[in-house]
């Protein structure tokens, strides 16, 4: 296996996959001559050439509205929103047509559209840069949603989207692009979507979490191993969501905390704590408690930290809930 950091296994995934399937191509602002702000798409226009790796106008819609057209043609379009908050002019192209169009249609007409974007805070970013956006993509009917937390992860779901015959949304924590780092299969590797994965285990308390967020849980769950034994649930895919293993995890402990960076209000928190009053509440030894982000914008990079979930939030919910 070859040790690689998150943004590595992006582009890792991208390479395989074009090799793959001469059905693939990436499009989107910068990723060709460029290969991406991030460098996520870097060598795809060398190998694979202008036709199968192309730079967009900056026009989200327009993206979009190209990669419906691309997959009634045939193609699996990967798109790149180069930022989260720049895909909100394509919420009408994935509300109105994208979800809708295999429904529409019968079933006869798939729509393997593959849309992959930096999410999430941290990095010192301006307005609108630093966005996480997930609950409208999730609440959209027709569109699954993954976000990984490790680099194995992110080349395996976005392979997986790749090659779901449905619209696939992933986000890629940016915060933890090049600081998370560890090992990834060479070649071909998929991770299904509609599985979580225990990132670590534990018997007191679990705290669900998904991107950049669970290593900010795994680092609670050592701060607080001395008092409590947590288990850190990576949800890591959103819609299809895995709720076999949440709720196993909540028999087993009886205590949730949950953690997202997105505000509080009708976050994804929100949903996971009301599966587990529908279906674990008898599990349960005290309240469901939500470390998120505020009901406010995303703030500027001068009072960031005081918004993103920090190991001493997530620490101090699982006292009290002790």
């Amino acid at each position: 296996m070859a040790e690689l950091t998150l943004v590595e296994a992006v582009n890792d995934a991208l390479h395989t996959e074009l090799a793959r399937d001469e059905n693939v191509l990436v499009l989107g602002e910068d990723v060709g001559r460029a290969g991406g702000v991030f460098r996520a798409t870097a060598g795809l226009l060398d190998r694979f050439g202008a036709d199968r790796c192309v730079d967009t106008p900056l026009a989200e819609a327009g993206i979009l509205g190209a990669a419906v057209g691309l997959c009634m043609a045939g193609w699996r379009p990967v798109c790149e929103m180069q930022y989260d908050a720049f895909s909100y002019p394509c919420l009408d192209q994935l509300i109105t047509h994208v979800g809708r169009y295999h429904w529409r249609t019968g079933g006869r007409m798939q729509f393997p559209i593959t849309i992959r974007m930096p999410y999430g805070g941290g990095v010192r970013a301006p307005e609108l840069h630093d966005d996480s956006p997930e609950t409208y993509y999730v609440h959209t009917p027709g569109i699954k949603v993954a976000i990984p937390s490790t680099p194995a992860d992110a080349k395996g779901l976005l392979a997986a989207a790749i090659r779901d015959p449905d619209p696939v949304v992933i986000f890629e924590p940016k915060f933890v692009y090049r600081t998370a780092r560890g090992e990834v299969p060479e070649g071909e590797h998929v991770v299904p979507l509609g599985r979580a994965r225990i990132a670590r285990e534990g018997s007191d308390v679990t705290l669900l979490a998904y991107g950049a967020m669970v290593p900010v849980c795994e680092r609670a769950a050592e701060e607080l191993a001395g008092d409590a034994s947590c288990e850190v649930v990576d949800i890591r895919s959103l819609r299809p969501l895995d709720e076999e293993a949440i709720l196993a995890s909540v028999a087993k402990t009886g205590r949730v905390v949950i953690v997202h960076e997105a505000p509080r209000t009708v976050g994804f928190g929100a949903e996971l704590a009301a599966l587990i009053a529908e279906q674990a509440i008898f599990d349960l030894q005290g309240p469901v408690l939500r470390v998120t982000g505020f009901d406010v914008p995303y703030p500027y990079w001068t009072i960031e930290d005081s918004y993103v979930p920090s190991v001493a939030r997530v620490t101090q919910a699982v006292r009290k809930l002790l």
